[in-house]
């Protein structure tokens, strides 16, 4: 059912499971005690509900559909494994050694997405 979609709107589906899979790491501090699946998948529905264009231009018996929800599920692990499997780029980990022993910290982190947000969270601690 999902493949039955247009480009646009899987790729604007892809972004949103992303963005919100990035954004509710970050707001948990990317620990993995705190990750809960339907936690994420509460913030997830909140935000194509009340925030993505996309979701609007899916019809209703779709959405009810339970071949769809099965295929978003799919979807959603697919795409999780894809942002925990990336490796942090090398410039990444270059200036998060370089600020880490600045700060004398030492923080992990084991994928791009998380390697983001370390560095991040180095930057605003040196600015600070």
């Amino acid at each position: 059912m999902f493949k039955n979609l247009s480009p646009n709107i899987k790729s604007s589906i892809t972004r949103s499971i992303t963005q919100t899979f990035e954004q509710y790491m970050s707001d948990i501090e990317w620990s993995g005690e705190k990750f809960s699946i339907d936690d994420y998948i509460a913030s997830w529905r909140e935000y194509i509900t009340e925030k993505a264009l996309w979701y609007s231009k899916i019809p209703d018996d779709m959405k009810n559909d339970p071949e769809f929800h099965e295929d978003l599920a799919k979807r959603i692990n697919e795409i999780i494994a894809r942002i925990l499997s990336e490796p942090p780029s090398e410039e990444q980990v270059v200036e998060i050694q370089s600020m880490q022993e600045v700060l004398d910290t030492h923080y992990e982190y084991h994928c791009k997405a998380e390697a983001i947000y370390v560095e991040t969270l180095l930057k605003n601690k040196i600015n600070a």
